[in-house]
């Protein structure tokens, strides 16, 4: 079941990475760097934010405590990031420490504790702790995403087409699959 659990959880986080790519590719650049007040984040601050958030709490994962003392938090909500190449920059970086480090896990690694701030956790518990974090912070991305695009396309299914959406899905034989095969696998055209 473990096993699952991470198969699981894996496929999920690469698809809230996949929704932040789909958003920067339909943004322009100035409005990477948007905000909607002084008290707001952009794009920018969001992904600065979450690589600070994973480098810190990724890195030697299963040895370390989760906040680093390099860590300066406050600062990832400073942005000084100047360029769409170095924004993309930062975002891999982080999700490559943090997925890495998730394809690295066994079965057997999931109850072990693990610290964030002197706090124990499982390292399922930790994974959990992401799998709410890192979406919440993707959906701010979109949303302003959406706010900024010229023309946006949908990234989930298109307002008007939940019926033709259904009606595909319910044409098939019922099937064991994960959700987001269909958005990281595509079929391939022939």
């Amino acid at each position: 079941m473990n096993i699952n659990y991470l198969e699981s959880v894996i496929k999920q986080f690469e698809y809230y990475k996949m929704l932040g790519e789909k958003t920067f590719a339909q943004v322009s650049d100035e409005k990477l760097f948007w905000q909607y007040n002084e008290d707001s984040n952009s794009i920018a601050v969001i992904v600065k934010h979450l690589s600070g958030n994973m480098l810190s709490r990724w890195m030697d994962f299963l040895t370390t405590d989760g906040e680093k003392e390099w860590r300066n938090r406050d600062d990832e909500f400073e942005n000084d990031i100047a360029t769409k190449a170095e924004l993309l920059q930062k975002w891999n970086e982080g999700w490559k420490v943090f997925l890495d480090t998730l394809k690295s896990l066994k079965e057997e690694d999931l109850q072990k504790i693990i610290y964030i701030r002197n706090q124990g956790h499982t390292v399922m518990e930790a994974i959990n702790r992401q799998l709410a974090h890192y979406p919440y912070h993707i959906g701010q991305i979109v949303f302003i995403g959406k706010m900024g695009a010229d023309k946006w396309v949908s990234l989930s299914i298109p307002k008007g087409n939940s019926k033709a959406f259904n009606d595909d899905k319910f044409s098939k034989p019922k099937h064991k699959a994960h959700f987001t095969d269909e958005f990281l696998n595509p079929p391939q055209e022939k």
